[in-house]
């Protein structure tokens, strides 16, 4: 009677337990966990449960207060004053002040950290000209007024800045943050503290009971585990190893929709995949007519319905649908019957120099995922089909392909795609501008940056959307990339899963979800 009792009271305690845990699908593994150097959505999604900024994102992906007590605007938008709540701590028990927000704004614009999304901060005062070495760090407009109050000097008034306060390239850094630095040691100041990190296996992170809010998180434990292949999350969604998965296979749409109506969660997301085109080399430099071929032999229906098949939207413009008043601009035959779209890719193609006796041969760069790999193989028969083209596809880890993606040295067509960091066209059009280190296909237009420099200054919603409009319309002009279809979130939820509420950003923090027991 004594061995029963016992075994029961093992057993009530191994399903608290299991309760206490929730195991979410990642996707590749993070390429960083440093703020200023993590570009890939893993790798953010994971800094948004361990660290936090002025601003944080609610269970709608909209932003709220998240260190800060108040944020108010001065100076017709100017100059921000922030004023963070009192008795905040690092995970090590060490207070957190004003100033370490200024030691990470410094760290993110110094040249030398060269952080992926620096361009993000260009319109706090001086950051662009410290970017580029012309300006001392100190001349940053970010000043700690004492130890709860910030003081932040804009040149612009940014209609994103809430947004803005609530990115990772914004988050505060204990002391100096110097760029040698191991920031996965921490200490954090997020809802959650990383407790380990084995690669290519899982990311434990555990509750950081000196977060502020650290009483409404329900979560103890939190494991992060990188899968690529989405067959393969499947699989462990299927079998309860996973309570929420980072995507579903392509083409399981149908048989998903059936047999697990209640755990699917599609939503619109602020997203579009594109192909890179690398314009710093050849074929593809100065030859707007074949890069305007490979775009128009495409058939986006077929890609979208057939090959993925997981609700994915044909794509002909960057800016993805849905922000405010912005109306979507579109290249030359856009509009056009797929039929008529090939023939005019054909003519092109033989316009630009190519066909009979002369086929043109391209590398396709992509990171490994089947959802990629069966994309990949479409657009190459398409190419095939329609043109005559012989495309060579190359797999890559993902850390490997964006090393060489940022590199542009051995790249011809690559694989790109953005995810809005913020409900803005300047999120996705900022991508091409010249001094963009993201701009991977080394697109350079004066027209289109001397458009995006009069949006920036404009201070007319009206007018500041005309320009953005005409800067996109130049863009697909001049085809540096190949649009191919919008995103949507498309995730595996467990029943049991509380609090996870679809929203375009396609974030959902931690902190908010609570698994049931079973």
């Amino acid at each position: 009677m004594r061995f029963c009792l016992f075994s029961l009271f093992l057993l009530f305690n191994l399903t608290a337990l299991a309760a206490e845990k929730l195991v979410r699908g990642l996707g590749p593994e993070p390429d960083s966990l440093d703020i200023h150097l993590a570009q890939g959505v893993a790798a953010l999604n994971v800094l948004r449960d361990i660290r936090e900024g002025i601003m944080t994102l609610s269970e709608a992906g909209e932003p709220v207060y998240g260190v800060a007590e108040s944020v108010s605007l001065q100076a017709e938008g100017r100059l921000v004053v922030v004023h963070l709540q009192h008795n905040l701590s690092w995970s090590d028990g060490t207070p957190l002040r004003a100033v370490d927000f200024v030691h990470g704004w410094q760290r993110a614009v110094t040249p030398v950290t060269a952080a992926a999304n620096a361009v993000l901060l260009d319109a706090v005062e001086n950051a662009k000209a410290i970017r580029q070495g012309t300006q001392p760090l100190e001349s940053l407009g970010i000043h700690a007024l004492d130890e709860y109050t910030l003081e932040i000097r804009l040149n612009r008034k940014v209609p994103w800045l809430s947004w803005l306060l609530a990115h990772p390239v914004s988050f505060p850094l204990a002391g100096a943050g110097g760029t040698s630095r191991d920031h996965r040691a921490g200490p954090f100041n997020g809802a959650y503290t990383l407790k380990s990190w084995t690669p290519n296996d899982r990311l434990v992170l555990q509750r950081n009971p000196y977060f502020h809010s650290s009483d409404s998180v329900s979560m103890k434990r939190v494991e992060y585990v990188p899968i690529p292949s989405p067959n393969t999350e499947l699989n462990r969604f299927r079998a309860g190893e996973l309570q929420l998965t980072e995507t579903i296979p392509p083409a399981r749409y149908d048989w998903l929709q059936e047999n697990y109506p209640n755990e699917l969660k599609v939503h619109p997301y602020l997203g579009t995949f594109f192909l890179g085109l690398n314009l710093r080399r050849q074929p593809l430099s100065d030859n707007n007519s074949l890069r305007r071929a490979l775009l128009l032999a495409v058939d986006r229906d077929k890609l979208t319905a057939l090959v993925l098949a997981s609700g994915e939207k044909p794509a002909y413009s960057l800016v993805p649908p849905g922000i405010g008043a912005y109306q979507q601009q579109y290249p030359g035959g856009a509009g056009d019957k797929q039929s008529l779209r090939e023939q005019t890719a054909r003519d092109l193609y033989r316009l630009a120099g190519f066909g009979e006796g002369n086929q043109l041969h391209l590398e396709l760069r992509i990171n490994s995922s089947s959802t990629h790999r069966r994309m990949a193989l479409a657009v190459a028969a398409m190419w095939k089909q329609t043109l005559g083209v012989v495309t060579r596809i190359v797999h890559e880890e993902w850390k490997v392909f964006v090393n060489n993606r940022n590199q542009a040295v051995i790249t011809e067509v690559f694989r790109g795609g953005w995810i809005g960091d913020f409900p803005d066209p300047v999120t996705f059009l900022s991508l091409f501008s010249s001094n963009n280190v993201q701009n991977w296909s080394g697109y350079h237009s004066l027209r289109f940056d001397n458009l995006m420099a009069l949006a920036e200054a404009e201070t007319d919603p009206g007018q500041r959307l005309q320009l953005l409009q005409n800067a996109e319309k130049q863009l697909l002009d001049d085809v540096p990339m190949i649009p191919l279809y919008y995103y949507v979130s498309r995730h595996l939820v467990d029943q049991r899963v509380n609090g996870y509420t679809a929203n375009t950003l396609d974030i959902h923090l931690s902190r908010y979800l609570d698994l049931e027991e079973r």
